[in-house]
């Protein structure tokens, strides 16, 4: 029964997180629609950084326009699988860094599927001019440094025998 306690309390923790997370993501995005709809970049660091307004019809680099079907049907099936993983995941401190990467990664998916879902198009507003970058929004930021985040641990912290856990049943 303490397990299912702990697991029960590892979700709850979960949610309480990603929810936090996503706030900040819509309320950045109805700051920048608030602020920088229809006009001008904000520039925060001359030829490097700006705040621009952009509604994103499709991915990166503009791939896959108008195609909003794909990104939540692909979105719900990632939040399927970390949903399924995360309750498999052992409640040890250990493995803090893998929920925090899996709750991260659900708050970005869940913070573009909202804009995708209510408009039609995700809000983007960062935009690295210095090197041409795509313009990209919290959301997104969450989703890489959750990725990067893992790429690390995987290759210097846990080993292989750390996702025993996967194939238990």
């Amino acid at each position: 029964m303490q397990n299912k306690n702990k697991t029960f309390q590892s979700y709850m923790y979960a949610v309480i997180w990603g929810v936090i997370a996503i706030f900040i993501d819509q309320i950045t995005k109805w700051l920048v629609v608030h602020n920088l709809k229809g006009k001008d970049s904000i520039t925060i660091i001359p030829n490097v950084f700006e705040l621009h307004y952009l509604e994103n019809r499709g991915a990166a680099f503009g791939m896959l326009q108008n195609k909003q079907i794909i990104f939540l049907i692909g979105a719900s099936i990632v939040l399927i699988a970390i949903g399924y993983l995360y309750g498999k995941i052992p409640h040890m401190s250990r493995y803090f860094w893998l929920r925090f990467c899996a709750v991260l990664v659900c708050a970005g998916a869940i913070g573009n599927m909202i804009d995708r879902i209510r408009l039609n198009y995700v809000i983007d507003f960062f935009y690295f001019s210095l090197i041409d970058f795509p313009i990209f929004n919290v959301a997104d930021c969450y989703v890489v440094v959750a990725c990067v985040l893992f790429a690390i641990l995987v290759l210097f912290y846990y080993k292989d025998e750390d996702f025993a856990w996967i194939s238990r049943k």
